[in-house]
């Protein structure tokens, strides 16, 4: 085999430029495997260089069913990349795989994937590849006893790919249509609605800490009396609560009444929201 026809062998097995195949192949004196390996060196190096600039663009993929349910979050530089067929089936597939092993991220990078490679040097190799700086985000599954899984995505760039994706798991014994409607509905009000937390009380400290002390900056500059200001103060606290809180959020659909409302008309005794994700792209 000539050395023309070596790097072209090179360039089928690696993607990378023909400049960077000649070399290989005259550093490894015509050895493919090893221009393979200076060249998957070379790779990790150009990768960690790209590694420092922002990757706000991507895609969030959800694999799975109603009893188990998976999404990942993988962000890459530009929207451009987002649409390339090598980034999609790579998150086509890793997708699956991250709903196989529960969200777990070590285990996700040492797995591996069906060209026999791990998920990490999948990923350098696609970084080298494609020139841009590819990274995991978010991830999450759901799996619980005597729940039901619901999923919407919204700006779908391709099948089970999106710019954001919803999960929901409802406990409840109920199978009806009904339940069905309700789950995708949930799904949709979340995507828009953006709740930080089920209720008032799951909500995190440090988010609450933080408007409180926008509200306290805003209110002592407003020159109005202390005990009014107090009374100003919670309620715009009290609304904060309410608007964050998924169950007291004014239903998409219906924006007169709540969302814990909406589930009392259900009438499905046993309905509870057992957890819920929502995933954006760059959030």
């Amino acid at each position: 085999m000539s050395d023309i026809e070596k790097v072209k062998k090179l360039r089928e097995a690696t993607g990378a430029g023909f400049k960077d195949c000649n070399l290989a192949i005259k550093e490894s004196a015509g050895d493919l495997d090893k221009a393979i390996e200076i060249l998957r060196v070379k790779g990790i190096s150009k990768a960690s260089k790209k590694m420092s600039r922002d990757a706000k663009e991507g895609v969030v993929a959800v694999s799975g069913d109603e009893n188990k349910i998976s999404a990942i979050e993988v962000n890459c530089e530009t929207d451009f990349v987002a649409k390339n067929d090598d980034f999609i089936n790579f998150v086509k597939e890793l997708s699956e795989i991250n709903n196989g092993i529960n969200s777990n991220i070590d285990e996700l990078n040492s797995s591996t994937m069906k060209n026999g490679q791990t998920v990490s040097d999948n990923l350098v190799a696609l970084v080298a590849k494609i020139g841009e700086k590819i990274t995991v985000g978010k991830v999450k599954t759901m799996q619980n006893d005597g729940a039901i899984n619901f999923h919407y995505l919204h700006t779908v760039v391709k099948d089970n790919l999106s710019k954001l994706a919803v999960l929901v798991s409802l406990e409840t014994s109920d199978k009806s249509d009904t339940l069905k409607t309700f789950g995708k509905q949930l799904s949709m009000h979340i995507a828009a609605s953006n709740p930080l937390a089920l209720d008032s009380n799951s909500l995190d400290q440090s988010i609450i800490d933080k408007e409180q002390e926008l509200v306290t900056e805003e209110l002592k500059n407003s020159g109005k009396p202390e005990d009014i200001a107090k009374k100003i103060s919670i309620g715009k606290m009290n609304k904060f609560k309410e608007e964050n809180s998924l169950l007291t959020q004014a239903w998409v659909m219906e924006p007169k009444k709540k969302v814990q409302d909406i589930i009392k008309e259900l009438g499905i005794s046993d309905l509870r929201i057992k957890e819920f994700s929502r995933i954006k792209i760059g959030e």
